[in-house]
């Protein structure tokens, strides 16, 4: 029912926030979390040597705790797609460039279990073996979520087709990557990549898909927002714990 609702708000225009966990697995963190500060957690062991399988109690206390759990893949394969999707809230898949590659990674998790010739025919045609698969696979996957990264000018030049795919509800832009195929690597508050962000949001908002980027700092964030971003992920945990321990600790060495 925890992601029912984060798609409900979304497809109503509301904004959510969340946040990326690359170290956290142990689950009596959760306890730590505000109330009313986080709709939903990203867990990512792209830049740590963790699995995501070390992930999975925290996503069982996230839960108790009213949070969405969606796990990052490290690869773009349809099976990891589906594989993630049954253990967590749904999947957040890296660099997405083609409408071909997301109506595909998109199938894999919000259509699965179906494969081969059924799922193609499906995806082609829209029509299932009868009512019952229909009814079936859309019950089964009601509590998928799947966000596509836009990582690349190609993805930005693809993301209309992308955003019309059925089961993309969010977009979300990785500012890393993005700012490097843009030939501007790291330069987050370069007027090309705010104009791209922009593009990006003003394009899915055009299919009713929320869109949003990723970024370390509070101003970054709220420029985001004030450009329209809906799907709104701020810092990771390491990050957090640095920004509290150099505002506390900096104003109590002030004395």
């Amino acid at each position: 029912m925890l992601v029912k609702k984060l798609k409900e708000k979304l497809i109503r225009g509301e904004t959510v926030y969340g946040s990326l966990f690359q170290h956290a697995v142990v689950p009596a963190m959760v306890e730590s979390i505000p109330e009313n500060s986080l709709d939903f957690v990203i867990v990512t062991p792209e830049h740590t040597t963790l699995d995501l399988a070390e992930f999975l109690p925290l996503r069982y206390a996230l839960k108790s705790k009213g949070i969405v759990c969606l796990a990052r893949t490290h690869s773009r394969d349809a099976a990891d797609v589906a594989r993630v999707c049954d253990t967590f809230d749904g999947v957040v898949v890296p660099y997405v460039e083609t409408y071909e590659e997301a109506q595909q990674l998109a199938a894999a998790a919000v259509y699965r279990p179906l494969k081969g010739i059924v799922l193609e025919k499906a995806l082609k045609k829209g029509k299932f073996v009868n009512q019952k698969t229909a009814d079936y696979i859309e019950k089964k996957n009601e509590n998928t979520l799947f966000i596509p990264m836009i990582e690349s000018v190609p993805g930005i030049e693809n993301l209309e087709k992308i955003c019309s795919i059925p089961g993309v509800h969010a977009v979300f832009v990785g500012p890393g990557d993005l700012t490097t195929n843009m030939g501007i690597p790291g330069e987050y508050d370069n007027p090309e990549l705010i104009a791209a962000i922009q593009k990006v949001i003003d394009v899915a908002n055009g299919q009713h898909v929320a869109a949003g980027c990723w970024f370390g700092t509070t101003q970054q964030a709220l420029r985001t927002i004030r450009q329209g971003a809906r799907l709104v992920v701020y810092a990771n945990d390491g990050l957090m714990l640095t920004h509290a321990m150099q505002s506390a600790f900096g104003e109590l060495r002030k004395g």
